[in-house]
């Protein structure tokens, strides 16, 4: 504890303070009527169906399509991604291949108000068939025909990736189009096609299901893989269509046959409920340790605001490479669990510095061998607890997410089973632990090194001890 200076103290409360404004307000960017969400706020928490209630929607193919098992399994699929790619993790899928169905249920968004079911299936996304054809003709309702109608060079499965993307034109005005990524098959597909039409000036035309969104001139030949979808976008409509055309292509069009709100379960008033538990929960376990270890004690209670502020940054999706999750009735138990698990962690760690002291220990020494003794401990109980919560998550989520695909050899021989509240669970009790491990370990480390530094607060009766000027 020597090497920890004494501003260390200030400079970790400080930085969690920054933190806790940024997580609670979140940073926003206008320009003109466009607002781009830098960092989330708890704001931007979507509650789950438990909570806030959400719509059921039954899509079925169109009806001059005869689906197989196989693409309703597919369509499924690339459902679920569209879901996972809005933050949506307390969803259900299901088919119903008697009838060729397609049944989802998800939760209102986090500023939705008047609940209105039909709005919500927009917001989930036309999942419609994204295709580059050759030329464009058109019969007299819009729909290809011809050349147009026969020559596809491009399907949405070809796409590894779609992004917004905006330019300055000459005259100082933005546009905005989709940058799109080819896997080798369409670079290949592309290219042929590009350096063909090239030398005649031809059109590619793309398509949204019978829709055209673009028909650009093939100017020259394309054949490093990426290309650009324009036309008279708005930032808006630029990145719906990046996210549509990143949810995957379907083997044939959905149309929302049908759709209903669906009630909370438990409510508004459950929510409110455990919030108000979890904070008289937080303010009884403060006392406690205070009361307990004094200093230390003090210092344990930062740390455990600092792990729930950390965790539901986890949730909004503040941190731009961790997706964001729908929070559930089971997934505030979770955060709740986890702070329980963080004071376990600081009584371990501040019942060995007593000991240390009781021993005759200096201060330092004291500080230095009780963490040092009591980090196996909490991290064996610690890391049994991530295993169980990356089981649930992997059991309960999304069947292409990470996790599950690395469970895949285990769960193989299980139908794949979607329960965001228990998902919900896990995330916010790994996210919790991991967090443990950040605050309740070292940042507590650095803070009580910090103050052990100040002449005033080296009285070991702060620690726990037994006042003694030789330990001073």
């Amino acid at each position: 504890m020597r090497h920890i200076k004494k501003p260390v103290f200030f400079i970790v409360v400080a930085l969690l303070v920054v933190f806790t404004l940024l997580n609670v307000f979140g940073i926003s960017t206008y320009y003109g009527d466009i607002t781009t969400t830098v960092i989330k706020s708890v704001s931007d928490i979507r509650w789950g169906i438990d909570i806030s209630g959400g719509v059921e929607v039954t899509f079925s193919p169109a009806e001059d399509v005869d689906a197989t098992q196989d693409e309703l399994d597919a369509a499924k699929t690339a459902l679920e991604l569209r879901l996972v790619n809005l933050g949506i993790t307390d969803y259900e899928v299901y088919v119903d291949y008697s009838n060729s169905d397609i049944i989802v249920r998800f939760p209102w968004q986090s500023d939705e108000e008047d609940f209105d079911p039909e709005e919500a299936v927009q917001e989930l996304g036309e999942t419609a068939e994204l295709t580059f054809r050759e030329g464009y003709e058109t019969d007299d309702y819009g729909n290809p025909s011809g050349t147009t109608a026969d020559t596809i060079i491009l399907t949405g499965d070809m796409v590894t990736s779609a992004q917004a993307v905006f330019w300055e034109d000459e005259d100082g005005t933005y546009e905005y189009g989709v940058s799109l990524v080819l896997n080798e098959e369409g670079t290949e597909a592309f290219a042929e096609a590009t350096t063909r039409l090239a030398e005649e000036e031809g059109i590619i035309s793309i398509w949204m299901d019978n829709t055209c969104i673009s028909y650009p001139t093939v100017s020259s030949a394309i054949t490093d893989g990426q290309c650009q979808i324009t036309g008279d976008f708005t930032y808006e409509e630029a990145s719906e269509l990046a996210e549509k055309i990143s949810a995957g292509s379907l083997p044939f069009a959905l149309e929302a046959s049908n759709f209903r709100s669906i009630s909370a379960s438990m409510g508004e008033g459950a929510k409110n409920t455990m919030l108000i538990a979890g904070l008289v929960a937080f303010i009884i376990i403060c006392i406690y340790m205070i009361v307990s270890y004094k200093l230390p004690g003090v210092v344990a209670c930062i740390a455990l605001f600092g792990q729930v502020v950390g965790t539901v940054a986890c949730v909004t999706g503040f941190f731009g490479n961790i997706s964001g999750v729908t929070l559930t009735i089971p997934g505030i138990a979770g955060i709740i669990l986890a702070v329980g698990i963080d004071v376990d962690a600081n009584v371990v760690t501040f019942e060995r510095v007593k000991e240390e002291l009781r021993q005759g220990k200096t201060l330092d020494t004291a500080l230095d061998h009780g963490y040092q003794k009591a980090w196996r401990a909490i991290f064996d109980g610690n890391i049994t607890i991530v295993f169980v919560a990356i089981i649930l998550m992997g059991a309960f989520g999304p069947s292409d997410s990470i996790i599950a695909t690395i469970m895949k050899p285990i769960y193989f021989m299980f139908p794949t089973t979607i329960e965001g509240t228990i998902y919900s669970f896990g995330y916010t009790l790994l996210v919790g632990v991991i967090m443990n491990f950040i605050f309740g370990v070292l940042s507590s480390r650095l803070m009580l090194g910090s103050l052990s530094r100040f002449k005033g607060l080296r009285n070991p009766e702060l620690y726990g001890g037994v006042k003694n000027d030789e330990n001073l």
